[in-house]
């Protein structure tokens, strides 16, 4: 196969591990938490946008049940911060490691009991049409995937840098303690910002279950989207996107030039090696606090 073909396929699939890892990083940031359920909440929004769209009962268009579904998803974030996560506010931070992990497995099953563990596909009004662009074939799938994932991160862009929501959101991922004298709602905050990693994640879902089919062990993908994380650098929100990419690109690369086998472990692989020459990521950016 054409290693450019690989190539725009590699790309699609980095834009919805990038889109996974920026959930990862927007609640690291705004809570010093990892969220291990993040990927559970990938898998939980492509179940709920498949039935508002493939269900008879409901029939909604698949723009209407997209939209519809990141709301549902965005709400359900909120709520499982305020219900579950906040209790958990000033313990330590493996606590929270731990209960994300426990949520993980929590929602795999329920997602089972609910739509069953049978792979199954979005009806995506353009499944199994392409165009070309030389020799390269471009699935409008795989098209779509990029595009969303182009919009989404200059929406979210825009949002923390020019909005007053964003701007304190900003200001309480740096310093929880100032913000709170500078009369920010620290938890409110931060219920926000889990109600916009589930929405986010809810994106990534759509994204990946209009490329394929889905079943409940999906959400093992948000470890491929922590590696990406990783790489890419918690504390940045472009070096989640980017560390996306890379492991987005590597996998078939690995996949067409090393021995059979090799693509599995070549995402971990350049994690170490990041971890080992850059701990901090490749885009991260260092603060120093001051106790």
């Amino acid at each position: 196969m054409d290693p450019f073909q690989l190539l725009v396929g590699g790309i699609a699939n980095g834009c919805i591990y990038g889109l996974v890892a920026l959930g990862f990083v927007l609640i690291y940031k705004a809570t010093e938490a990892v969220n291990f359920a993040q990927g559970d909440l990938m898998m939980l929004g492509a179940f709920v946008t498949m039935t508002f769209v493939n269900q008879e009962w409901w029939d909604f268009p698949f723009i209407p049940g997209f939209i519809l579904a990141m709301l549902v998803m965005g709400v359900f974030s909120y709520l499982l911060e305020f219900v579950i996560i906040r209790r958990l506010f000033g313990q330590p931070q493996f606590a929270v490691v731990i209960l994300t992990i426990a949520l993980g497995f929590i929602l795999r099953f329920i997602a089972g009991a609910i739509w069953g563990h049978d792979p199954q596909s979005l009806e995506f009004p353009l499944a199994g049409e392409s165009f070309h662009i030389g020799s390269i074939v471009v699935g409008y799938d795989e098209a779509f995937v990029i595009l969303v994932t182009a919009v989404l991160t200059s929406l979210l862009y825009l949002f923390f840098a020019r909005t007053r929501l964003g701007i304190a959101m900003q200001a309480s991922s740096q310093n929880q303690l100032a913000a709170y004298y500078m009369g920010i709602p620290v938890k409110r905050i931060s219920s926000l910002i889990w109600a916009l990693s589930g929405m986010t994640a809810s994106v990534a879902g759509v994204l990946f279950a209009a490329k394929g089919a889905i079943d409940p062990s999906t959400g093992l993908l948000g470890i491929k989207a922590f590696a990406a994380a990783v790489i890419g650098g918690f504390g940045s929100l472009p070096g989640a996107l980017a560390g996306g990419l890379i492991i987005g690109i590597i996998e078939p690369m690995a996949q067409f030039f090393a021995p059979s086998g090799y693509s599995q472990i070549a995402p971990y692989a350049v994690m170490l090696l990041v971890l080992i020459l850059r701990p901090n990521g490749l885009f991260s950016q260092v603060f120093q606090k001051k106790v």
